[in-house]
This record gives structure tokens, C-alpha cells and sequence, in this order.
């Protein structure tokens, strides 16, 4: 069986008898590797090239991807801001007011809530890109996470998030205003997504792998778990 990535790159190659216009995943795919990645004009934080390697590997919980995924473009907007674990796929989505720096830290300081003192053992990396809403998101860095920060025009650096908020896309499609759904359909949206057998997870889900992780970390502290609007386990002691 000829994996995916062989039969895009004999496509690009021009070794088939295909357009790649016929292929509405092509462009996705399409990865200028030999091109240089540009250079982070603003000092966010820590570049990518100085996350350790494993965060890469998809061997270890607590390695995460974020980004935002919008809807409409004109004026301000409420947008999505998504985060991916890398090993276990499970997929956060939330709804946060606009696409500005103090609505992602206001986003992440509720998930800190959630995960108390856990948070960095939850959380251990955090690549995200260097847009302007990212601006601030070196604070995270406080609560004993690691954050690093993405190169312009490189999807390729945090790929399998950019795949997942196009799985998103199903639920909220583009060019729709995010303030048309409510929190809840964002989480439920997510909860969906999560709770979808992968082959690549041995057909387990997201959702089961993620839950395993977090009984790991909470079980040294006693403390058991409970269902976050339905799958999304959290603490049930106190975390703070």
C-alpha cells in the first residue's frame, strides 16, 4: 500500500495521470521545504528551532500546538482559539471575543483554572504562531509551561493543529461569523472531533487517550476526574 504523502509527491512530480487541481488537499500539502523559513521580525519568545526534539515526536503527553481559527474578517470578530496535543490528538476549542492578545490570555487563564497546579505537567510545550494575538502568550510561560513560537508562512511547523481546525471547518465553516455560535457548540464541536475513533490511535479516540493522560497526572495527587461539558475530563479536587 502506497502511503498518501508518495502519491502527492508523485502528483507534484507530474509522474501521474492527474492535475493537481483535481486534488482539493494538494495546496494543503504542498511543502516548500527547500525554501528558507523567514525570520521572526518581533521578539515574542523562544523561536521553534529551541523546542526541544520530543516535543515533535509524538512520543510524550503534554506537547501542544495553538492557533486561531476565524471567521469573518471585517471589523471585530470573535474567533476560536484551538489547541492540539500532539501524541493524543484531543482537540480544545474556545470561544474567545476578538483576535487580540488579552482575549487569548484571558482563554488560556480559565484553562489554567481548570488545571491548577497540574498545568504545566499538562501542558508542558506550547507552539504557536507569531501573529499579533500570540503577542503576550510568552506569559504562559509564568505558570511553568513552555512556549515556543512558529515561523511566518510555515504550517508545516504546527501541522497536525492546521489539519485539525480544518476538520473544524465542517462545524464552523469559513467566511461565517464566529458570533453566530454559541460557547457551547464551539466545545461541543470539539467534543465531536475528539470522540472519533483514529486509525493512527489504534482506532481508540482522542477523548480516551487524553483522559488516560490526565488520571496519570492527577493520580499522584489523589485527585479522580470529571466529565468537561460532557468528555473533556478535568480535576475534581481542588487545584489551587
Amino acid at each position: 500500500m502506497v502511503c498518501t504523502n508518495t502519491l502527492y509527491n508523485e502528483v507534484w512530480a507530474g509522474n501521474l495521470d492527474l492535475s493537481v487541481t483535481e486534488l482539493p488537499e494538494a495546496m494543503k500539502r504542498k511543502r516548500h521545504k527547500d525554501s528558507k523559513p523567514r525570520e521572526h521580525k518581533k521578539g515574542y519568545g523562544k523561536d521553534i528551532a529551541q523546542r526541544p526534539e520530543i516535543a515533535a515526536l509524538c512520543i510524550e503527553e503534554g506537547h501542544w500546538e495553538g492557533d486561531t481559527v476565524v471567521g469573518r474578517k471585517i471589523g471585530k470578530q470573535a474567533v476560536v482559539l484551538s489547541l492540539l496535543e500532539k501524541k493524543t490528538e484531543n482537540y480544545i476549542a474556545l470561544h474567545i471575543s476578538g483576535k487580540d492578545a488579552d482575549s487569548v490570555l484571558s482563554a488560556m487563564q480559565l484553562l489554567k483554572e481548570e488545571f491548577g497546579n497540574k498545568f504545566s505537567q499538562v501542558f508542558k510545550t506550547i507552539t504557536v504562531d507569531n501573529s499579533p494575538e500570540f503577542s503576550g502568550f510568552a506569559q504562559v510561560e509564568n505558570w511553568g509551561s513552555q512556549v515556543y513560537f512558529a515561523h511566518t508562512y510555515t504550517s508545516w511547523e504546527r501541522p497536525q493543529n492546521g489539519r485539525h481546525n480544518g476538520l473544524f471547518r465542517a462545524f464552523v465553516p469559513k467566511g461565517v461569523s464566529i458570533e453566530s455560535f454559541s460557547p457551547e457548540y464551539i466545545l461541543s464541536a470539539a467534543d465531536e472531533l475528539n470522540g472519533r475513533p483514529r486509525k493512527k490511535l489504534g482506532y481508540r479516540t482522542p477523548e480516551e487517550l487524553f483522559e488516560r493522560f490526565l488520571d496519570s497526572v492527577y493520580a499522584a495527587s489523589g485527585c479522580g476526574s470529571i466529565g468537561h461539558d460532557g468528555s473533556q475530563r478535568l480535576p475534581s479536587c481542588p487545584t489551587l
